[in-house]
């Protein structure tokens, strides 16, 4: 009897898990709506933006682009979105992998400089040689997840463009989550500064357009080139936002299901051991009546 009664609080144990997992699928499934519709109208504008940054980019004098600099790559900052909490599968190992992989190999003959946006990053790299050295790198980044907007978002992004133009990096690539779907997440190497210049298609013509500037190209280069960069750390944010509730959303629906199975599973032992235990007492039942017979 006292492995039945084990047995009953593992079932007791495993109906509570399940109720906290059913009710955080169904906190992350509301938040996933407005945050996937969030990055999906952000997406198309940005994008857009940021091909008429890369095409102004190349049409400007290497003096004038001080956006798009080409120089020797010695010091690399990677920016590497992460959540502030756990619990949503490989969401944030994923990410974590890749920065890794990056210094490693891809930037291993650079001196490498990690930002964590969000706390699971910060704990993954800060008592690493990739944390943050010195103070001109914004601190504290992980409490952007809890007021995401554009103003907050582009205090960073300007810190992370004067580090470009100051010198103390010579490029910065952002790496974050893609929001695909609820179900799919994709790890993308986004080049922050310096600007790409745009792809050259087969059988396009590698010549870039004459641009007409209005009102100058001072005043293109010194507000339209900022709030283009701001915006594409805007939208990686959302994209990391989105497919944060997914990845949770979809690792505590397995969770529920999982913790269903092994339920059914204790439930069937259960019953066995339950009858068991009764086919023995009237064994025994009638083992004492044959005797006093």
């Amino acid at each position: 009897m006292a492995n039945l009664k084990e047995i009953r609080n593992r079932i007791t144990s495993i109906s509570s898990t399940m109720q906290i997992t059913s009710a955080m699928k169904m906190v992350s499934a509301a938040k996933l709506r407005k945050a996937q519709d969030a990055v999906t109208q952000m997406r198309p504008y940005a994008n857009k933006l940021q091909e008429i940054l890369s095409n102004l980019s190349a049409s400007l004098d290497s003096n004038e682009g001080i956006y798009s600099a080409e120089r020797e790559v010695k010091n690399v900052l990677l920016v590497s979105i992460t959540s502030n909490r756990g619990l949503c599968g490989g969401f944030n190992n994923n990410v974590i992998k890749t920065v890794k992989r990056l210094a490693a190999s891809d930037y291993k003959s650079c001196n490498v400089t990690v930002l964590s946006i969000g706390k699971k990053s910060n704990d993954a790299f800060k008592s690493t040689e990739l944390g943050i050295k010195g103070t001109l790198l914004p601190r504290d980044t992980e409490t952007i997840w809890d007021d995401l907007t554009f103003e907050n978002s582009s205090e960073i992004a300007q810190k992370l463009m004067n580090q470009f133009t100051e010198g103390h990096q010579d490029k910065i690539v952002i790496v974050y989550n893609q929001f695909k779907n609820a179900a799919v997440q994709l790890v993308q190497e986004e080049q922050f500064l310096p600007v790409l210049p745009p792809e050259i298609k087969d059988g396009e013509s590698g010549s870039s357009a004459d641009y007409i500037f209005e009102p100058n190209k001072e005043f293109i280069i010194e507000e339209m080139i900022p709030k283009s960069l701001k915006t594409q750390l805007y939208k990686a944010l959302l994209d990391s936002n989105a497919s944060e509730h997914g990845a949770r959303m979809t690792a505590m629906h397995k969770a529920t299901d999982n913790a269903q199975e092994l339920q059914d599973d204790l439930k069937l032992v259960y019953n066995k051991a339950r009858q068991a235990a009764i086919t023995n007492e009237i064994l025994e039942i009638v083992a004492g009546a044959e005797a006093l017979g």
